[in-house]
């Protein structure tokens, strides 16, 4: 079995994801991969820093939050567009080697851009987490995120609305922790696959 978990930005995917893992599932956090591993990587560090000056460290280490400035500052997404073809081949590369590895495994897998970039026919199912806009706001805020910022970057994603359509099933992320773990528990006895 493997979920494509899905959402906006500020929803809370990371802590379904959490939750997915407390049931005995295998999971994978995308966005971890692309911080942890793939930034990490000589030659992605090396073509960032040749298109974005002044984005590496004296290390040369991808310094993140410069680099997010960068592609999110109105230019009309190409940089965007061409980060996200450098780094998205490097993700699913990876994704493809955890669930060979363990192909009788239940797997959740964290894909901010899964419906964004037509990801969803690698999945047995597809699980958007939604929260309001205020509170996508708070949390974002809460990162350090100013209004404006997560504004610009919620802008470059499929509205949460389209992202509820194209879901099977759809996890309400307004409430506490614990209503939004109740509501895994709930999708994964429904499912048949409560690995614990």
């Amino acid at each position: 079995m493997t979920l494509g978990l899905t959402g906006g930005m500020g929803c809370g995917k990371s802590t379904a994801l959490r939750f997915f893992a407390e049931r005995g599932w295998r999971t994978l956090d995308s966005d971890a991969i692309v911080r942890d591993e793939v930034l990490r990587e000589p030659a992605v560090a090396a073509a960032i820093g040749a298109r974005f000056l002044g984005v590496l460290d004296p290390a040369g280490v991808v310094r993140r939050d410069v680099l997010a400035a960068r592609v999110f500052d109105g230019n009309g997404g190409a940089e965007l567009d061409w980060l996200e073809a450098l780094v998205l081949p490097r993700v699913l590369t990876r994704w493809q080697m955890a669930l060979a590895a363990e192909p009788a495994a239940s797997w959740a897998v964290e894909a901010p851009l899964l419906f964004e970039k037509n990801l969803e026919k690698g999945f047995d199912f597809t699980v958007c987490v939604v929260a309001s806009s205020p509170s996508q706001l708070a949390r974002l805020a809460g990162r350090g995120l100013s209004p404006t910022l997560a504004g610009q970057r919620i802008l470059r994603q499929l509205p949460l609305a389209k992202k509820t359509e194209l879901a099977d099933f759809v996890l309400s992320n307004d409430g506490t922790p614990e209503a939004l773990r109740r509501q895994v528990a709930l999708l994964v006895a429904r499912l048949g696959f409560d690995c614990r």
